[in-house]
C-alpha cells in the first residue's frame, strides 16, 4: 500500500515551474528588440514530435537539400537562428551539417567554435567578454535545473559551486550526455559518465585545482558502482525498458530524467528527496535564451574594434573563468 501523501518524502519537481523563473528573464530580453526575433528549424527526418510544441517557422525538406538550404538561412538577414533535427544521416554527414551552420546563428550551440570552448571551459567569445558563448540547450537545460533545486552552492565562488557532489550521467552522447558532464565537472563536480561502453569519470582533479575537467576510464565499473555514490543521478536513456535500479540509488539523491522515456520506475519517489521527471519545457526557454544570445552577439560584431577584440580572444587572451554556466 501506498504511503498517504503527507508522508510522502520525495518532492516532484515539473519542468513548468522551472520554466517560469527564466521566462522572465527571456521576456524582459524579448521586449528590447526593435522587432520579433525569427527561429527556423530544418527536418530532414521522420520525428513527429518536432511538429509540436514551438512557435517558430518549421520547414520540411528532403534530406538530400538539406545542405542547401543551410547555407540560404545563414545568408538570410532575415532570419536570426537555426536549428536541425538530428539525427538525419546517422553519420559523419550529420556533423558536417552541425558544422555549417553560421557561429552568429548556431542557437544550438554544436558549431566547433562553441563546442571547444565548452570543453576548454572557456565561456567568453571575444577578450573583453561581451560575447558569450553559446551553450547546447539541453545539457545547459540541466544545468539550469540544478540551479532551481539549489545544487549549486553559491557561497562558493563560481566554477566550484558544484564542489563536493557526485552526479552520474546515464548517457554519453556527443549532442547532451558528454557535453553535460563536461559542464558539471567544469563546476566542480565529480560526475560518472555511464553508457554501454562502460564508465569514465569527469573530474577537476583532487582539490578541483586544474582549470578544466579531465576524463578518466573507471576499469571494471558499471553503472551498479556509480549510483550509491550519487548525490544526483540524470539519465536521457531511449526506449521504455530501460529503468534505472531503484534500490541502487543513494537515499535522498536528486533524480532528473532527460528522456522521453521514463528511466526511473514510480517507486523513485520511495528513495528520491527530489525527482524531476522532464525537463522538455525548460529546454525550449533555454533555445529562446540561446537565440537572445546570439542576437546579443551579433550587434556587438557591429561595434568598432571587434575584429580586433576576437582575435585577441583566439589568441588565448580571453578570460578563461573555471565556471563555464551562462550566467
Amino acid at each position: 500500500m501506498e504511503a498517504p501523501d503527507h508522508l510522502a518524502s520525495c518532492k516532484v519537481v515539473l519542468a513548468g515551474s522551472i520554466a517560469k523563473s527564466l521566462q522572465i528573464e527571456v521576456g524582459k530580453g524579448l521586449s528590447e528588440l526593435e522587432r520579433k526575433p525569427l527561429l527556423v528549424g530544418f527536418l530532414a527526418n521522420k520525428d513527429p514530435s518536432a511538429r509540436f510544441g514551438f512557435g517558430f517557422l518549421l520547414r520540411e525538406v528532403d534530406r538530400e537539400e538539406v545542405e542547401t538550404h543551410i547555407i540560404a538561412a545563414n545568408q538570410d538577414e532575415a532570419i536570426d537562428g537555426i536549428i536541425v533535427y538530428y539525427p538525419i544521416f546517422n553519420s559523419r554527414q550529420d556533423q558536417y551539417l552541425q558544422q555549417l551552420i553560421s557561429v552568429e546563428k548556431d542557437v544550438e550551440g554544436l558549431g566547433h567554435r562553441y563546442i571547444f570552448n565548452m570543453y576548454q571551459n572557456i565561456r567568453f567569445l571575444d577578450s573583453e567578454n561581451l560575447q558569450k558563448s553559446i551553450l547546447p540547450c539541453t545539457p545547459l537545460a540541466i544545468v539550469k535545473v540544478l540551479e532551481y533545486l539549489k545544487m549549486y552552492n553559491t557561497i562558493l565562488p563560481y566554477g566550484n559551486r558544484l564542489y563536493g557532489h557526485s552526479i552520474t550521467v546515464v548517457n554519453r552522447s556527443e549532442v547532451v550526455g558528454r557535453p553535460l558532464a563536461a559542464l558539471l565537472a567544469n563546476d566542480g563536480a565529480s560526475v560518472y559518465s555511464v553508457d554501454v561502453d562502460g564508465v569514465q569519470q569527469f573530474t577537476r582533479g583532487e582539490g578541483i585545482k586544474k582549470r578544466r575537467h579531465e576524463v578518466v576510464e573507471k576499469e571494471a565499473w558499471a553503472l551498479e558502482d556509480c549510483l550509491p555514490l550519487s548525490d544526483v543521478v540524470i539519465t536521457g536513456v531511449p526506449g521504455k525498458a530501460f529503468k534505472i535500479p531503484t534500490n541502487l540509488l543513494k537515499e535522498g539523491a536528486v533524480c532528473i530524467n532527460f528522456s522521453t522515456d521514463k528511466n526511473f520506475g514510480p517507486e523513485v519517489k520511495d528513495r528520491a528527496s527530489i525527482y524531476v521527471p522532464a525537463i522538455g519545457k525548460v529546454t525550449i526557454i533555454v533555445l529562446l535564451r540561446n537565440l537572445l544570445r546570439i542576437i546579443h552577439n551579433r550587434k556587438q560584431t557591429s561595434t568598432p574594434g571587434f575584429e580586433k577584440r576576437l582575435d585577441s580572444a583566439d589568441n588565448g587572451q580571453s578570460l578563461r573563468d573555471a565556471s563555464f554556466r551562462a550566467q
